[in-house]
């Protein structure tokens, strides 16, 4: 709990680079994040307030985030919808990874959140970039994939 001169620990157990925002509307929080304009704070905070809304329209209204500029924004989309763990998420982080123009860490980002999410559909992704030159890409997929062994495992396994 912050005591406010620190930011304070999200329900997800994160510490956030910025709060939620206050605004509720996914709609109006999906413009301030594709606002190019807007300051990069407001954006931030947009994305942890559709992360804390948890509805499948927060997750769809996420994954359109992914055409924003910003690589610092993109990585950021990727690792909330790690925690949010919805499988909604897949098929735009399986993108997100499989596109060799996106940033390195975004890419990252998404091959880590694919293997938080736990849906075995991402397998095969995974597995095809477990060569990818880029070491960002190739270890991120390869812990991804010992996650989802572990999870799809009958071990007993103590978070």
């Amino acid at each position: 709990m912050s005591d406010g001169t620190r930011p304070g620990v999200s329900e997800y157990g994160s510490v956030d680079p910025a709060p939620p925002s206050k605004e509720k509307n996914i709609d109006l929080l999906i413009s301030i994040l594709l606002d190019e304009e807007a300051k990069m704070f407001e954006r931030m905070r947009t994305i942890f307030s559709l992360r804390n809304n948890r509805s499948a329209e927060a997750v769809t209204a996420l994954c359109q985030g992914f055409s924003v500029k910003s690589a610092l924004l993109r990585h950021e989309l990727a690792y909330v919808l790690g925690q949010m763990q919805d499988s909604l998420a897949v098929p735009t982080l399986i993108r997100v990874l499989s596109d060799d123009d996106e940033h390195v860490m975004v890419r990252h980002e998404a091959a880590e959140a694919l293997g938080a999410i736990g849906d075995i559909t991402a397998k095969s992704t995974l597995e095809k970039f477990l060569t990818n030159p880029n070491p960002e890409v190739s270890e991120s997929c390869e812990v991804a994939l010992d996650l989802l062994a572990l999870c799809n495992s009958d071990q007993n396994i103590d978070w």
